[in-house]
């Protein structure tokens, strides 16, 4: 890309709102960006971002980037009637910072690739304070010619960027590490709640346990931030996005033949978290359901 060529970004939510505020500040080039809510469309207008219609990225943008809600989001937005494989050129590059699944992932690269367009996955991991700070950990399926011209970009939002392999690779690792992540974070809930029935404070227990071999990053921060004081605001990760996460691990589970029993007794305590209406809180708050709130 030269330094005139414009930056397309698509969903700018929690976790795309600030990355697209990094690239806007740092790539010296314009960015154009799309989503229903106008309100983060005018906190990123200071910042020089232009608010646009999905058919003027298409049409213009050499660079434009994902950051969407679910796979089936990405899908439509692509590939769907007037999405940016329809009305998108050939030379143009689709980088999905979101968690899709793998599947759906190399089918859309498939059928860009058919329009002469270049896409890569590269989903992100870590908070929101993360990507509000830049610290972002992105891991990239694209081939080693694509991964060398987006690569410059994404350091532009993550501290950590990893070539995971070919296409899909990058959903791969995303998908694992937030089965990894959330059934750590279901085995934080059942010890604060065992924790607190015998008779022991959840903050002096998760103190305990930093300092001893459970200590972990979902330690630090979904339990000691969030489940230890039972605090899980909107607006940030929910529980209905940490379940649909976890459903596409299993679907990945099989197909390549293992039993996920773990991930799948995660989903079934996300789906009593949420018919208990918790299902917009952040992530953590499967720690009611062991609460009986």
């Amino acid at each position: 890309m030269q330094k005139n060529d414009l930056i397309g970004f698509i969903g700018v939510g929690v976790m795309g709102e600030p990355i697209c505020r990094h690239i806007a500040v740092k790539s010296g080039a314009q960015v154009l960006a799309h989503d229903r809510d106008s309100a983060p469309l005018g906190r990123l207008a200071e910042f020089g971002v232009q608010s646009v219609d999905l058919s003027k990225i298409a049409a213009e943008a050499s660079l434009i980037f994902l950051s969407l809600p679910s796979g089936e989001v990405v899908e439509k937005v692509v590939l769907g009637e007037g999405g940016l494989r329809e009305q998108g050129r050939h030379g143009q590059t689709v980088i999905d910072l979101s968690t899709s699944p793998v599947d759906t992932t190399r089918k859309i690269a498939a059928a860009l690739a058919e329009r002469g367009m270049q896409f890569a996955d590269a989903p992100v991991m870590r908070t929101r304070a993360a990507a509000e700070a830049g610290t972002l950990a992105v891991p990239v399926g694209a081939d080693d010619a694509l991964f060398s011209l987006i690569e410059p970009y994404i350091k532009m939002f993550a501290s950590d960027v990893l070539h995971a392999g070919g296409i899909g690779a990058g959903q791969v690792v995303k998908i694992l590490n937030n089965m990894v992540l959330y059934e750590t974070v279901l085995a934080l809930a059942e010890a604060r709640a065992i924790g607190v029935r015998a008779g022991v404070d959840p903050e002096k227990l998760f103190a305990a346990l930093s300092v001893g071999s459970a200590d972990s990053f979902a330690l630090r921060n979904h339990g000691m931030k969030a489940i230890a004081p039972q605090v899980f605001p909107e607006r940030a990760f929910p529980v209905t996005y940490a379940k649909k996460d976890l459903q596409y691990a299993i679907a990945l589970a099989d197909q390549v033949g293992v039993d996920a029993t773990g991930a799948k007794n995660l989903v079934s305590c996300f789906d009593q978290a949420i018919a208990a209406g918790h299902g917009e809180k952040y992530a953590p708050a499967i720690s009611l359901v062991f609460e009986g709130k």
